[in-house]
């Protein structure tokens, strides 16, 4: 069929964005933690909360982007994942757009080029394999808004999630296999290496609440352990990023780091719920982590790298918009309508459907 007569496909991606420039860190922590689905508290108080944190941790994120020639290299790395999956879709007339949640480009901003290209369908496809009404929720709402404001009217197909998709773990695992092999040798035989699933974390009143991360979280993990068939290793899940000073889902990652030193096992940080490098991996990760274990005389400290452009995530990506056009209509999961249990009420999937 010529180009001209297929269908005309958008593909959004959602993310999180980040500051472009020194002070451009301000206004990102502000729009961060004034997003209602982050602190969950009436406006006013939200609007003086979020200032307050925001000013408390203005600082320590004006250093950690001073290491990174301040700014964050996440919209560069979504451009390039959105010019790949493009790529990846030659059969298709496919255009590939960038909506971040925090700086620019906006959905705002996305919603009117998307409006211009003129689409018959539109995918939204979250660069957070794991759903929560934190990130995938909140970057939805904003898009919904946006569309409405640019007045785009397009068949819409909403991947909500692909915590435990085949393409994707089989990804994930391809990087953690080779990690493991790197680390292991470069450590002595007698040195045992454990690995540190590390996901950014959450309020435990969010998951309370119904939300489905740390559940998908785990359904990641347990996934690509069975796709990587390493028999005996030594694994757990952990979660980093405290940002707010309330009780937080655990163990954290600086608490399992303290535990290797401990226990004198070497570690391996997989950054399971991220798929670009951005200051949690190349600051937090790489710098302030790495430091603590040196410091706490951790025998290894390795790191898996996001995946970022690489060919098996990308596939993965381009697998989940044919699924999400020839599903309709509508918001699902990797797993058809919906793959989350019937107690998180907090997913986006018709509850009906659920098992």
């Amino acid at each position: 069929m010529p180009a001209d007569q297929r269908r005309r496909v958008a593909v959004v991606l959602f993310n999180l964005g980040g500051p472009d420039r020194l002070p451009a860190i301000r206004p990102f922590l502000l729009n961060l933690f004034r997003d209602p689905a982050i602190l969950r508290v009436p406006l006013l108080l939200r609007f003086l909360l979020g200032r307050a944190i925001a000013y408390l941790r203005l600082p320590a994120a004006r250093a950690n982007y001073a290491l990174l020639d301040g700014c964050s290299p996440l919209l560069d790395l979504t451009r390039a994942q959105a010019r790949t999956l493009q790529a990846a879709l030659p059969d298709m007339q496919v255009r590939c757009f960038v909506a971040m949640r925090y700086w620019h480009p906006f959905s705002d901003a996305a919603a009117g080029a998307v409006r211009a290209w003129r689409p018959d369908d539109v995918v939204l496809l979250p660069l957070y394999p794991q759903f929560s009404t934190t990130t995938t929720g909140s970057s939805l709402a904003a898009w919904q808004e946006a569309a409405a404001k640019a007045g785009l009217v397009a068949a819409t197909h909403m991947i909500c999630c692909y915590a435990a998709e085949d393409a994707y773990v089989a990804s994930v695992a391809a990087l953690v296999r080779a990690a493991y092999a790197q680390a292991r040798s470069g450590l002595a035989a007698d040195t045992p290496l454990r690995v540190l699933f590390s996901a950014h974390g959450l309020p435990e009143a969010i998951i309370s609440s119904g939300d489905p991360y740390r559940w998908q979280v785990e359904q990641t993990v347990a996934a690509v352990l069975n796709a990587w068939k390493e028999p005996l290793i030594d694994w757990v899940i952990c979660y980093q990023s405290r940002a707010t000073p309330v009780r937080w889902i655990g163990p954290s990652t600086i608490s399992e780091i303290e535990r290797a030193a401990r226990d004198r096992v070497a570690v391996m940080l997989v950054p399971i719920a991220f798929v670009s490098e951005h200051s949690e991996t190349l600051v937090e990760l790489d710098v302030e982590y790495r430091h603590l274990a040196d410091r706490l005389g951790v025998p290894g400290y390795f790191r898996v790298p996001a995946p970022n452009s690489d060919t098996g995530f990308i596939a993965a990506l381009a697998r989940g918009v044919r699924r999400a056009l020839a599903l309709g209509i509508g918001t699902h999961s990797h797993r058809g309508p919906r793959a989350c249990p019937r107690r998180y009420s907090g997913c986006l999937c018709r509850v009906e459907d659920s098992a």
